[in-house]
Formats: structure tokens, C-alpha cells, sequence
């Protein structure tokens, strides 16, 4: 065998190795990533059931929230140190401190609500029961004070009674995932919302070049790494008149607006 050919061969053993190696780190910092979440999950549930009991609901909800904003921060961290994640989440800081307002992102995977927890400072959110009986999860989203939208009518309530205390709401047009197309059919209730606590609605784009954790992704299935995650900041709309046909006219703009945006932030072939 020449030389030229040992020095290509050399190579691509090297590349080969090289690839190996990069795929092996992949599996070890996704699962560990997950072994971290699961742990640190399971050490906060009994303290955030006792404080629950022992604190008043509105201590519980600024310690609750103050949790999980730095958690998740904090955990977000480690997965940009291990190499599984980028985040470019900065345009959420000029939230921080600002009159009560809903947030309102487009929805392709489940960490969304905690991308933008973890960023703005004593956000509310709206979740789903089973989210709420969940033994990971639900010990730490009760003491928060987050709305469970188990009936539509508890949670206008809730969500009007959390703005007019002056938090953040965070509430998904869509109710749920996003399948498909760039955006679901919006639900009424953000109009219903924003009308009645006469609060703005800022509208949040997310984007990621991945399918993890979105409808139908399992969370031990793992993904291409790294994955990136970006949210920026949309239009802010005013809140609409409480008759129907307003707020029927302001669904149909923000379904106009999330469709546009969307579709502008997909990439080109």
C-alpha cells in the first residue's frame, strides 16, 4: 500500500473514531440530562408539598414561582454545557417587571412553558390536570399557583383574578401542541381573558429545529443533538371589547399574525 493511501486511510479512521465518539457523548449527556431532571423533580416534591401546607397562598405562589424560574434556568444551563442544547431566550428579559400581561407563544413542544418560566420573573401558567397529578411536576405547579383549565369557566376566573394581581399569564392559543400546520386553530378563551382583565396580549414565537417532545414524541426517544431553541418577541395586541363580534374579530388577527410570523421563520429549501 502507497503512502497517499495509508494517509487516506489514517483519516477516515480518524473521522470514523471522531464520529463515534461524538455519537456516544450524544446518548450520555441526553440520558444524564434526564436522570438530573428526574432527580431534581423528586427532591423538590416533598418540600413543595409541605410549604403548601404551611405557607399562605400568595407566599406560596412567590416561592413556588421563584423555584422554578431559577431551576429551570439553572438546569437550561446544563444542558448548554453539555452540548444538548442552544437557547437564544434573551428577548423574554424585557418582560421582566412590566404590567400584567399574557404571554402568548406558539406551542411545538412541551418545554415551551418552561422556557419562558425560566426567563420572566413570577409567570402563571395555564396547564393541563394531568399535569397537575403528576408526581414529577405537580407538587411544584400547585404551590406555584399555576391554573389547572380543567373547566373553562375556573379558569377565566383564575386567569382574570392572577392579571389583576399583577402577574404574567401564560396561556397557548392553541390548548395544545402543534400538529402539522405552522399553528393550530386558536381557542376563544385568551379574547375572553384579555377582555375581561382588559390586559394586552404579547405574542411570543418560538422556534426549534427539532421534533423533541412534540405531539407524539416520547421523552425517551433521542433526538438529533444539539438542539436549538429561540424565542423573540411578536406583536403586543390590545386587549378587545368584551361583545362578540370583537372578540371574534381578535381571534381571527392573532390566527392571521401567528400563521404570518410562522411561515416568514420557516426555513427555505
Amino acid at each position: 500500500m502507497s503512502d497517499a493511501h495509508r494517509k487516506i486511510g489514517g483519516a477516515g479512521d480518524k473521522l470514523s473514531a471522531g464520529g463515534a465518539l461524538e455519537s456516544a457523548w450524544q446518548c450520555v449527556a441526553f440520558y444524564f440530562s434526564l436522570v438530573v431532571l428526574a432527580l431534581v423533580c423528586l427532591a423538590w416534591c416533598p418540600f413543595a408539598w409541605l410549604l403548601r401546607r404551611v405557607l399562605s397562598a400568595d407566599s406560596g405562589r412567590r416561592v413556588g414561582r421563584g423555584v422554578v424560574q431559577r431551576v429551570w434556568h439553572m438546569y437550561f444551563a446544563l444542558l448548554r454545557a453539555l452540548g444538548a442544547c442552544r437557547f437564544d431566550l434573551s428577548g423574554l428579559d424585557a418582560l421582566a417587571g412590566q404590567p400584567a400581561m399574557i404571554l402568548a407563544p406558539n406551542h411545538p413542544c412541551l418545554l415551551d412553558a418552561l422556557l419562558i418560566a425560566s426567563r420572566v420573573p413570577g409567570t402563571c401558567c395555564v396547564m393541563k390536570g394531568d399535569v397537575a397529578g403528576n408526581v414529577f411536576l405537580g407538587p411544584g405547579a400547585l404551590l406555584a399557583g399555576y391554573i389547572v383549565n380543567d373547566t373553562s369557566v375556573g379558569l377565566i376566573r383564575a386567569a382574570v383574578a392572577e392579571l389583576q394581581r399583577g402577574s404574567p399569564l401564560l396561556l397557548f392559543p392553541e390548548g395544545t401542541r402543534t400538529e402539522n400546520a405552522s399553528v393550530n386553530p386558536l381557542k376563544g378563551g385568551i379574547a375572553l381573558i384579555a377582555a375581561r382583565a382588559q390586559a394586552p396580549v404579547q405574542t411570543l414565537i418560538i422556534e426549534t429545529d427539532s421534533g423533541f417532545l412534540g405531539k407524539g414524541w416520547q421523552i425517551f426517544r433521542k433526538p438529533a443533538l444539539p438542539i436549538t431553541y429561540r424565542v423573540t418577541l411578536g406583536r403586543r395586541f390590545a386587549p378587545p371589547g368584551r361583545d362578540h363580534t370583537a372578540l371574534q374579530a381578535f381571534i381571527a388577527e392573532l390566527q392571521r399574525f401567528y400563521a404570518g410570523e410562522l411561515e416568514s421563520h420557516r426555513p427555505r429549501d
